[in-house]
């Protein structure tokens, strides 16, 4: 971070109009539907592009028979003009929250298991100290939650970190591993199966997550070393409702997170298979963006997750 104000943008003096309309002409593929939009003339629009790409010395847009995309340049900073109006839109959120009495907001993501068992308490304790404080909370896959964290719409993520995200400018700490379970209908003929083996489920109609996924794989790889064929009649979902409302009408198996297939089964509608999976999710923990820093909001948050977590997997985040 440069401390002596000579950044580039104040030297190029930099308008919020030139980020407002990098994305508007994202949207809209047209400068002059992006003029449109943002209630400028067309030869404004195109002045204040062109001025942009002086300055930068490149070309932000391929200008086409039909309209303008992106270059890689052009999608650089399309992708950074989003976070800074992000930014700023919630700076003046807090502001106005401020100025209201009220504590502001915080945005956070997390996979489900940790959805189910660590947030709830986690939010519990925000309100607690901060009644007015607004929390949103977005229970996703790990991929979809890291997209967001990166486009500044969420401010932490409870979720996993994989070889294929760009790990750049980003904080993780572990909370535990996650290891998994087989669930079935209450009276399911299989909970009578003294002994029960992986060897007596490969025949079995199964509910599992979509192909590519870290457990599918784990789920195929779990019956592969043990010499046997993997299940061939699956349905793939990660939609926990239908895989719940599917298992109390069949004899099907859902294969889920331990600590989600307890809480169904502690609410009657599942009961967990006697036989350990040789199969676990990766660790999950809590994701920020080091480049950012956290509203008075955000940080609140934080806490919470971290003293929540101590209590819920028996570790400190501190």
């Amino acid at each position: 971070m440069a401390t002596n104000y000579t950044h580039w943008f104040i030297r190029a003096r930099l308008k919020t109009r030139q980020l407002l309309l990098l994305v508007a002409m994202e949207e809209e593929g047209n400068i002059n539907r992006a003029a449109q939009v943002l209630n400028m003339t067309q030869p404004a629009a195109s002045k204040l592009l062109k001025d942009l790409e002086d300055m930068l010395g490149v070309q932000l847009f391929d200008r086409l028979p039909r309209g303008m995309r992106p270059t890689w340049y052009g999608e650089t900073m399309i992708r950074h003009a989003r976070m800074a109006l992000a930014s700023l839109s919630q700076a003046h959120d807090e502001i106005e929250a401020l100025k209201a009495g009220r504590y502001g907001q915080v945005s956070v993501g997390a996979i489900t298991a940790p959805g189910l068992m660590l947030m709830p308490s986690a939010v519990a304790l925000v309100k607690q100290e901060h009644p007015s404080l607004r929390v949103s909370l977005q229970i996703e896959t790990s991929d979809v939650l890291m997209e967001r964290l990166a486009q500044g719409k969420l401010d932490m993520v409870v979720g996993r970190l994989f070889e294929r995200h760009d790990k750049t400018d980003l904080r993780y700490e572990a909370m535990v591993e996650e290891p998994v379970s087989a669930v079935v209908r209450p009276g399911h003929p299989m909970l009578g199966v003294a002994r029960l083996a992986l060897r007596d489920l490969v025949s079995a109609g199964w509910i599992v997550p979509p192909s590519g996924s870290v457990l599918r794989h784990r789920f195929e790889l779990m019956f592969q070393e043990e010499g046997l064929e993997a299940p061939s009649n699956l349905i793939e979902t990660t939609a926990l409702l239908f895989m719940t409302k599917m298992l109390q009408q069949s004899d099907l198996i859902g294969v889920v997170a331990t600590d989600v297939a307890r809480y169904y089964a502690d609410h009657g509608l599942v009961a967990l298979l006697p036989i350990e999976l040789p199969c676990k999710m990766d660790a999950f923990g809590l994701i920020t963006r080091s480049d950012r820093l956290l509203s008075p909001a955000a940080t609140v948050m934080l806490e919470a997750i971290k003293s929540a977590a101590a209590d819920t997997y028996g570790r400190g985040q501190g």
